[in-house]
C-alpha cells in the first residue's frame, strides 16, 4: 500500500523497525510497545501488544539473523491490524477489532537485532568488541549472508532448556559459529533470556515462531504437543499450502521449549523457499500464506 508506514524494502533492520513502531504507536492508542530485554550489543528487543482480550497468543521472528524477512512480515501484519482497527474495516474479511476484544496478541518482530545488522551491513568499523570472534567464526570472510547466530556466534534457536544437552551432542559445533552452536549453557545469551522471561511472564495459549526455508510447519515435540495441535496445523495447511511436519531430529528450540514446558500448541513456520536471506522480492508471494496462518491462529 502506497501510504503504508512499513515499507517492504531490502535491508529492513532494527533502526527502521524501531522508527516504524514509534510512528505506529503514535497513530493508534490500541498498540503498546514495551522492551522485553536487550541484545548483546544493547539494542532493545521490543514486544508489541495488540488487543485486550483474556486469551494470549504470541508470534516472533528473526531468531535467525539471515531470516530477517520474517521481521518485515510481522511488521506489515502489525500495521494491517492497526489500519483495520483505526478504519473500522475488515482485515482480509475478518473483523480484527472484534477479535481483539477476546484476544491479546503479543508480537516480537526481531529477536536477534545484532545478527540482523551483521547480515545486512557487516562491520562498519573494527571497533565492535566481537569483531575478531565473529571473523574467526566466519573463517575470515566479511560476507555474512550465511550468518544465523547472534553477535557472539550462538544460535539463539538452540538455546532453550528442552533437551539442550541432546542438541549439543547432535551438533558438531563446539564454539562460536555462523549457525548451530548452542552456546555454553541454556539461556546463556541475553536475547534468549529475554524471550524465555517474556514467555514465563505471560499465559500464552499458542505461539508461532517465523523462520524461512521450506514452506513447512513444524508442530510436534517429543509427543508433548496437545491433541488440538494437529487440528490447528491442518487448518494452517489448508489456508497456506505449507506442509505440516510433526517431528524433526532437533531439540532446544523456542517452539520445542514452549511445547515441552506447557503442553500447548506451538509452531515453527518456515516461510518461503530458496537461499537465505530470501530476497525481498519474494515478500509478496510469501505474505498471503503467512498472513493466512497468523489470522487462522486467532481462531484456533
Amino acid at each position: 500500500m502506497a501510504n503504508s508506514i512499513v515499507k517492504v524494502q531490502d535491508g529492513y533492520n532494527h533502526e527502521k523497525m524501531t522508527e516504524d513502531l514509534r510512528i505506529l504507536q503514535n497513530t493508534s492508542p490500541e498498540i503498546e510497545v514495551i522492551p522485553i530485554g536487550r541484545s548483546v550489543l544493547g539494542r532493545s528487543i521490543p514486544a508489541v501488544r495488540l488487543g485486550t482480550g483474556p486469551k494470549e497468543i504470541h508470534f516472533n521472528g528473526s531468531f535467525h539473523a539471515n531470516e530477517w524477512i520474517t521481521s518485515l512480515l510481522l511488521m506489515v501484519f502489525i500495521e494491517r491490524v492497526v489500519q483495520s482497527c483505526n478504519s473500522k474495516t475488515s482485515f482480509d474479511g475478518i473483523s480484527i477489532e472484534a477479535i481483539l476484544k477476546d484476544i491479546t496478541l503479543w508480537i516480537v518482530p526481531m529477536v536477534n537485532p545484532d545478527g540482523v545488522e551483521l547480515v545486512q551491513n557487516g562491520f562498519l568499523t573494527d571497533n565492535n568488541p566481537y569483531y575478531r570472534t565473529v571473523l574467526e567464526a566466519n573463517k575470515g570472510s566479511t560476507d555474512f549472508q550465511n550468518w544465523k547466530a547472534n553477535i557472539r556466534g550462538v544460535d539463539l534457536n538452540d538455546q532453550f532448556p528442552a533437551y539442550w544437552e541432546n542438541e549439543c551432542n547432535r551438533r558438531e559445533t563446539n564454539g562460536p559459529a555462523p549457525s548451530d552452536y548452542p552456546g555454553p549453557a541454556p539461556l546463556s545469551e541475553p536475547e534468549a533470556q529475554a524471550m524465555a522471561n517474556f514467555t514465563l511472564e505471560h499465559d500464552f495459549q499458542l505461539v508461532i515462531a517465523l523462520h524461512t526455508q521450506g514452506e513447512e510447519i513444524y508442530w510436534g515435540y517429543r509427543n508433548s504437543e496437545p491433541p488440538e495441535s494437529q487440528r490447528i496445523v491442518q487448518q494452517f495447511e489448508k489456508v497456506s499450502g505449507y506442509k505440516a511436519i510433526q517431528n524433526v531430529d532437533s531439540d532446544a528450540g523456542y517452539k520445542d521449549w514452549f511445547i515441552c514446558q506447557w503442553q500447548r500448541p506451538g509452531f515453527t513456520v518456515e516461510c518461503g523457499k530458496g537461499q537465505n536471506p530470501l530476497p525481498v522480492n519474494q515478500f509478496w508471494s510469501i505474505w498471503p500464506k503467512t498472513r493466512n496462518i497468523m489470522l487462522a491462529s486467532l481462531f484456533a
